[in-house]
């Protein structure tokens, strides 16, 4: 291990509360989802409600001044953790949020009938949805970029697809199901060749992976603080600065404008405020700023690292469970999904719910990949920085073990 996991582990109330699934002591595998938050988070954001309480850009008073500052240092911190411009950081609710306000902010104005936007098959549906909609809007046509045997979207590839009518390219750097790291870089440089924008859902890749806005040349990037040890209900847009100016906000109101007149004519503020009408999440925001410190001071090389480390050392203890089926071992990040031959996705985590195992199944929002998997519904573990090998050990000895589906839903 690149550091000391169980050192890390210490700093989790989750994993230090003694609590239990089904009896069993909790073995959590669901990172894709959410992570839990260590303490330095949650006393941060219960620092607002007992400590600073007071809202931002509202009033001439030291409460708000030293709010104003805060908000303005999570954003340098984001600005820093990324690699952007501190106005090119847009706080939102979300990925969801920022890949909407793209969507509907950029596409819905730039967009005319017959150009095209180009997703892929693992896009979430947050990141296919909002398009769908502009599509309809607009009269655009939407393209897939095919993925190899391996889930990867590849340079030839995408050239297959992308022509002179294209206008945004918008995709995934880690999808949630195959976990495969697509070469944002890469990608970027061939949109722009085209004359295309390129925005990139970084929700599963930005907690896990080096980012580098700037040096990657990439015009959008989308993720949410959630993921990456933070809060709920926070997340970041980083978008360029001269496609900021040119965007419409997805939210209208206070906070946003410099003046609005009885005839209908709106002067909004320069970026970020102008994309970030009404009252901003600040408890959110003084969590995810403590979050990016708590990552920052892992190393989130390591953390990658130590994914990979995880996840190579299940796969080689389930090489010789032959009803286990793997769809992403070429994987090189902290997801592995999988099912088991017969038994639906499922009925196979609510048995290993039934151990204390939490991991997902179903879908997982990526609802037009199941004919590249050829199958409707699949099981994912994932792993983070504080996943150690006994939770590996109790996942695959579980699956190993296997036991009949029907028990786990008549445990007490």
């Amino acid at each position: 291990m690149s550091y000391d996991v169980d050192k890390i582990r210490q700093q989790f109330p989750m994993l230090n509360s003694g609590k239990k699934m089904q009896g069993h002591p909790l073995v959590y595998l669901d990172n894709c989802s959410t992570t839990f938050k260590p303490k330095c988070v949650i006393d941060a954001i219960s620092s607002y409600y007992t400590d600073s309480t007071a809202n931002s850009h509202r009033g001439d008073y030291d409460l708000l001044y030293q709010m104003d500052v805060e908000v303005l240092n999570t954003r340098k911190a984001v600005a820093r953790f990324v690699n952007c411009d501190v106005n090119e950081v847009i706080f939102t609710s979300g990925t969801t949020m920022s890949l909407n306000q793209i969507a509907f902010g950029y596409g819905l104005k730039k967009l005319r009938k017959g150009d095209e936007i180009i997703l892929s098959e693992e896009e979430h549906a947050s990141n296919v949805l909002p398009w769908f909609n502009v599509a309809k809007s607009t009269g655009a046509v939407i393209k897939y970029v095919p993925l190899t045997k391996e889930g990867d979207i590849t340079e030839d590839n995408l050239r297959k697809v992308i022509s002179r009518k294209t206008k945004v390219v918008s995709l995934v750097h880690v999808g949630n199901v195959l976990g495969n790291i697509n070469d944002v870089k890469m990608m970027a440089r061939v949109a722009h060749e085209f004359g295309a924008i390129i925005a990139i859902d970084g929700a599963q890749s930005v907690p896990h992976l080096k980012t580098d806005f700037k040096a990657w040349d990439i015009d959008f990037l989308s993720f949410s603080a959630h993921k990456m040890c933070g809060p709920t209900g926070i997340g970041c847009l980083i978008g360029k600065a001269s496609l900021l100016k040119e965007m419409e906000p997805l939210i209208s109101g206070g906070g946003n404008n410099v003046d609005f007149h009885m005839d209908g004519t709106v002067e909004y503020l320069d970026p970020p405020a102008k994309f970030e009408a009404g009252t901003l999440n600040l408890s959110g925001i003084l969590g995810f700023k403590k979050a990016i410190e708590f990552i920052e001071s892992i190393g989130v090389e390591n953390i990658h690292q130590h994914d990979r480390e995880l996840i190579e050392y299940a796969l080689e203890k389930l090489d010789k469970c032959d009803d286990i089926i793997i769809y992403n071992k070429y994987a090189k990040n902290g997801i592995l999904t999988f099912n088991r031959k017969v038994v639906f996705a499922q009925d196979e985590a609510t048995l290993l719910n039934s151990k204390g195992i939490a991991v997902r199944s179903g879908q997982h929002c990526a609802k037009i990949l199941d004919q590249y998997l050829n199958c409707k519904a699949t099981v994912r573990m994932s792993t983070y920085l504080y996943t150690n090998k006994n939770d590996i050990d109790v996942f695959v000895d579980a699956l190993i073990e296997g036991g009949d589906i029907l028990d786990a839903y008549f445990t007490n």
